[in-house]
Parts: C-alpha cells; structure tokens; sequence
C-alpha cells in the first residue's frame, strides 16, 4: 500500500533543487501529490532582479516592525493524502505533518527574534500533528535544537539527495577553474576573481570560467584577462551537459549560503571545492578529502572585512594554487566527492531510506 504524501509549498512558485530531486526519484511506495507550480532554477536576469526585489523590499519592511508573522501554511487540497510535507514552512492542520527547513529562519515571515514569535513557532512544533521537524544538515538540526530544545526528539536531518551523474569528464592541457552563482557578490564572487586574475597570470595552463550577473565595472576591470571568460546565467541543463564535464577545480566562498546546491552537483562531477567556513559548509565539504573549507570567524558579519578579507582572499589562492600543483590530491578529491553522491549522504538512495521511515512513522505504520 501506497503512502501518499502532499508537498505544501509556502509560495506559487519553487526554485529549490531539494523538492525537485524528491518528486522525480521519489521514495518506494510513496506516492508525492503537488499542486502545478512552476519549479525550477530561475535564470532569466530580468525575473530574478524582480523576484529579489520584491523579497528584500518586503521582508525588510515586516523586519522593521518586527511583526511576529510565522511562514505557516493551512493545506486546503480536497485530494486524498495521508502525510503533509510542508516544504520549509510550518503547518497549521491537524493532520500528521513534516516539515523540511533549510535554515531556522524560514519558520518566520518576520518577528523571528522577538519572544512572542518564538512562543507561536513553539507552540506549533510541539502540536501532536507535528510529526518530524526535517533538517537539511547537521548544522541547521543543532541551530533548530538550540532554539526550540523542547521538541529536539522531533528533529533529524535528511539531506538532499544529488542523482548519480554518468559524465564523460572532457580532457585538457589546462587546469580549468569555476566559480558559479546566481548571486555574484553574496556569493563572494569578487574574491574570487581577484583569486582568478592572479593565478591566471601566474599559470599559463590554467583557465577560469566565471558564471553569474557580474557587475558591468567588475567585467571592465578584469577585461585584460584573456584567460578568463565570462558568462551570464544559464539554463541548468547546458550546466550539467557542458560546465561541470569542463572544470577541474571549483572555487566557490558561498557567504551569503545557508546550503549551496552548486557544491553538491559539483561533487557528483568529482569536482574538488575550495570554499570559505559557514552556515552547513563543512556538512557538504569534508575538508581534505573533497576540498578545501578555509576557516573564518562565522560568529561576526556574513561578509569578511578587512584583515580577515585579506588573509581569505589569500588563502583562497594558496589552496587553489595547490590543486592546481598537484594533480593526484585532485583526482583523490574528484574520486571522493563522486563516492559520496553515488553512495554517500548526498544519495538518493540515503535519502530516500530516510524519508519512507519518516512518512510511514508519522502514519504509524
């Protein structure tokens, strides 16, 4: 007998790889019901300057006020199902519910640090109905357990689930280098570039490929570099037919993440990762062995400033520069990183353990 499971999204449209991944290779036995949203990398420039504005605009006005408003959805779908799963967002019915969040915050629309929305969030977890609290890593499962230790039994972590990638990786005199964000400056894209600019100057057998909306002054500034390329977004296909089979090396600082789906698809490609400590980043990167995570002071702002900006962007070039030298460590690193996605935590086959045990616990069956 089918378990029938009812994705509830908080908003019409869906542009999150986890949700995706569980529809297309669902659990055996589980039967996912959705309504018809558009789901789907957003790469249209127009469409995600608008779509960010409209966030930004928004939740900074509601944090201003501090309203306490919980991200809480009630699901009116008359279609039979015997599990709600909200997708990163509460629950306000009284059937069995879980809930899947990526980081803490998403439980709130806004008041997330006042006492009262903290006690309406409470309150929810703890309802009978609430069957599991999902969490994307281990780092967000102690950040929810911090929080809300009153329902910690609740909480466990189920991470995405990468498919399997048969690639021909496409070979090369040079070493090519990636970095690739729909958001070039929170990503930390100026580092890198400085990073690129040096070590492609420095390398004549090394190449870089940079994709994201780079600023029209940061692209003049780097012109001279012919030995970096630039690109605006692409559709995710073209990204997994041609850019990863393409790079040997990712360099990817990620501040503003609170997961990076880029460093996963990555690994599947057996792409080794240089990356700047974070929100869940040495939940995806196991430091030495599929890459590089450079350590920071995570407890100050998101973005690094001055002499620690200058000892980041240094050791960014000093790993990379590593990898680059030797060739062995990086085919270690790629035979590693495809390990974990075929096998390993990223599997569909790990996530999809998980995810069947905790629908048919929250039916007792």
């Amino acid at each position: 007998m089918k378990t029938k499971v009812y994705i509830q999204y908080p908003w019409k449209v869906s542009d999150s790889q986890y949700y995706k991944s569980m529809i297309d290779n669902p659990p055996k036995d589980i039967e996912y019901i959705f309504e018809d949203i558009k789901i789907g990398m957003i790469t249209s420039k127009a469409k995600l300057s608008f779509r960010n504005f409209f966030k930004r605009t928004i939740r900074t006005t509601l944090e201003k006020i501090q309203v306490p408003i919980l991200n809480i959805k009630k699901t009116k779908n008359t279609k039979d199902f015997d599990v709600i799963h909200n997708a990163h967002c509460l629950s306000s019915n009284d059937n069995p519910w879980v809930a899947d969040f990526e980081s803490l915050w998403q439980m709130w629309v806004s008041g997330r640090d006042t006492k009262t929305g903290m006690d309406r969030v409470s309150k929810v977890l703890k309802k009978d109905s609430c069957k599991k609290i999902i969490a994307w890593t281990e780092s967000t499962k102690k950040e929810i357990e911090k929080t809300f230790p009153e329902v910690k039994e609740k909480i466990t972590v189920v991470h995405y689930g990468m498919v399997s990638q048969k690639f021909k990786k496409v070979k090369s005199e040079k070493v090519r280098l990636l970095f690739i964000a729909r958001y070039f400056e929170g990503k930390g894209g100026l580092h890198t570039l400085e990073v690129f600019d040096r070590i492609t100057k420095k390398y004549e057998n090394v190449e870089a490929t940079v994709i994201s909306e780079v600023p029209k002054n940061i692209k003049e500034k780097y012109s001279s570099n012919k030995n970096i390329k630039f690109s605006g977004l692409l559709p995710h296909k073209e990204i997994i037919e041609n850019i990863y089979p393409n790079t040997d090396i990712m360099v990817y600082p990620g501040y503003s993440d609170t997961f990076g789906f880029a460093l996963v698809e990555a690994l599947a490609f057996g792409i080794p990762i240089i990356t700047v400590d974070g929100k869940s980043r040495k939940d995806i990167i196991s430091n030495g062995k599929t890459g590089f995570v450079i350590e920071r002071d995570c407890e100050k702002e998101w973005y690094p400033k001055d002499k620690e900006e200058e000892r980041i962007v240094d050791e960014i070039e000093a790993r990379t520069t590593e990898l680059i030298d030797d060739r062995w460590t990086r085919e270690e690193m790629s035979e590693e990183g495809i390990k974990i996605v075929r096998e390993g935590k990223f599997s569909i086959e790990n996530r999809n353990k998980k995810l069947k045990e905790i629908y048919n616990e929250a039916r007792n069956i």
